[in-house]
């Protein structure tokens, strides 16, 4: 099995929403992009909610995140996994990511939300216990997972679910959004 690692965070100093997955799937891999996987809806629904959709080159979107006071990261460092299914993470091989240097850095940071249960799963068994108690008090949220592996919800339930996240940086006015992702970069 590989042993994968995951990317840089995307973030920024006037970051306050954190957004959380596992580890990125083969597909991200390869194309060394959060969510590439064509069939996962977080773009779509970023795109949906914040005008950072697959319309936009990736770059694009990633500054759109930027401007939105989204950070974007993985709870896993590295581990061993067989696909890029959640489930097929090796436990024994998780290395979770530097949170207590990340949130010092980002002391903005006042919401954290899951893409899915392994990512929140894997914070409370990693990362929590290791927080100072000022880090503990993050609000932190799961949200449903935008992989395709997720197909008990339909898309109209992961958005309306998803839409906590524009709301808490300002964007939680859907006519709005929709005019902002007609624009050019």
């Amino acid at each position: 099995m590989p042993h994968i690692h995951c990317f840089a965070p995307i973030e920024d100093s006037r970051s306050t929403v954190l957004i959380l997955g596992s580890m990125p799937g083969k597909a991200s891999l390869q194309a060394e992009q959060y969510y590439a996987h064509s069939r996962n809806s977080f773009w779509r629904v970023m795109g949906d909610l914040i005008g950072a959709g697959t319309a936009l080159p990736y770059e694009s979107r990633v500054r759109r995140l930027k401007s939105c006071r989204i950070a974007l990261w993985d709870v896993l460092n590295s581990c061993t996994r067989k696909s890029s299914l959640d489930s097929d993470i090796d436990e024994s091989s998780i290395t979770p990511n530097d949170f207590i240097s990340f949130y010092r850095t980002h002391p903005k940071i006042a919401h954290v939300f899951f893409n899915g249960a392994k990512a929140e799963a894997c914070y409370r068994k990693y990362v929590l216990t290791s927080l100072s108690e000022k880090f503990k008090s993050l609000q932190c949220q799961r949200l449903p997972s935008t992989s395709p592996a997720n197909a008990s919800l339909s898309y109209e339930q992961k958005l309306r679910a998803w839409r906590i996240v524009a709301q808490l940086t300002g964007r939680g006015d859907n006519k709005k959004v929709r005019k902002r992702t007609r624009i050019k970069p």
